[in-house]
């Protein structure tokens, strides 16, 4: 049986910006679109509200259809049961919140939309301040009015541009608590557009990667983290460990492919799809990554282990991040980090020899291509 609240979208143009991407939101999830500037993710939102006009496509909400080129059929934007939350705000400077709240209430009475404003202003913990304009608020503040409205619309969906980008971190991560919060109230589909891959990951149920006007992937955070299908989603996500390599051997009964990586042979589960001596790239999060205790080895330290010099490291407050060259014979290093205590502790510094082990269960191997530029 089909959500009768999912969002069904499918996007088909060249111009201003091309897109060739079909996706689904059901009802109560939260998509976040994630990928580089001008790939097209606030272009999605806007086609979606019904504010531009692809050549060819759909745009459903359950059994409501907003748009169908074939059919000829491209409801108004008025007309279209959502909520948009922009980065800028776009609140009426000359209205205070609560009218600009009641603006988006419609076939009430003046004091029902009163009322009704005030208890939108309360659910994003704007109680009191509705009689301030936009200029007496903060920017925290001003984009929970921006929330407030759109909901206020009692949309069939909520669309996000990058909204919490304008407001420093700490009003960022609060803005997000309350996002959370407000969603376990909500049974709609809401798209969140972002480039910040970590908001994405705190936020979203599922993550869509989108670059050159194509969705690549689309999971949940950790499974693109950790398992990309290629070396563009693996950048995309903040994967820095991407290399070249060889399937040196498959033992299907045993459950394990061996990789060749230069000098160094790793063994990792099987996988479907690969052969021996088939080409490959492969990629491990940075937290796949087990520094070794100096002078002080301990049996874990069997799991793959890889050498190599420390060419550079970084201290980031409780966190130090560690790039160390090995013999990779396409000279890229492998990134990882560290309690800063532990690197004190093992007296690390640039220069010295330190040794890793890879787990095998976190390297993700792909189909070959150039790994890294």
């Amino acid at each position: 049986m089909s959500d009768p609240n999912s969002l069904e979208v499918t996007i088909r143009q060249t111009d201003p910006v091309f897109l060739d991407v079909q996706f689904k939101v059901r009802g109560s999830e939260l998509l976040a679109l994630v990928g580089p500037s001008g790939g097209g993710k606030s272009t999605i939102l806007r086609t979606i509200a019904g504010f531009q006009k692809p050549i060819s496509g759909k745009i459903t909400i359950g059994d409501k259809v907003w748009f169908n080129s074939q059919r000829k059929v491209s409801v108004a934007p008025r007309h279209r049961r959502l909520g948009m939350v922009f980065q800028s705000y776009a609140l009426f400077p000359h209205l205070t919140a609560i009218e600009n709240v009641m603006e988006s209430i419609s076939n009430q009475r003046a004091t029902n939309k009163i009322n009704m404003a005030n208890e939108y202003l309360a659910r994003v913990n704007l109680k009191g301040l509705g009689d301030r304009r936009p200029d007496q608020l903060s920017g925290g503040q001003r984009q929970r009015v921006a929330v407030a409205r759109a909901l206020a619309r009692e949309p069939d969906v909520l669309l996000m541009d990058e909204p919490f980008s304008a407001v420093d971190r700490v009003t960022r991560t609060r803005l997000q608590r309350e996002l959370i919060e407000l969603r376990s109230h909500l049974s709609i589909p809401i798209i969140f557009v972002t480039h910040d891959m970590e908001e994405a990951a705190r936020l979203a149920d599922r993550v869509a990667v989108l670059h050159e006007g194509r969705i690549l992937q689309t999971d949940s955070y950790e499974t693109l983290s950790k398992r990309p299908v290629n070396t563009t989603v693996a950048k995309l996500v903040g994967i820095r460990n991407i290399f070249n390599g060889k399937v040196s051997k498959i033992t299907d009964n045993e459950g394990r492919l061996r990789l060749q990586w230069g000098n160094f042979v790793l063994d990792t589960p099987y996988r479907t799809g690969f052969s021996a001596n088939q080409s490959v790239t492969w990629c491990i999060p940075s937290d796949g990554i087990v520094v070794h205790r100096r002078n002080r080895p301990s049996r874990g330290e069997h799991e793959n282990p890889v050498s190599g010099i420390v060419s550079e490291l970084f201290q980031f407050g409780q966190t130090t991040e560690l790039i160390i060259d090995v013999s990779d014979p396409d000279a890229h290093p492998l990134h990882c980090s560290i309690p800063t205590h532990v690197a004190k502790r093992n007296d690390i510094s640039i220069g010295v020899n330190i040794g890793v082990s890879l787990k095998a269960d976190m390297i993700h191997i792909m189909a070959a291509e150039n790994a890294c530029s």
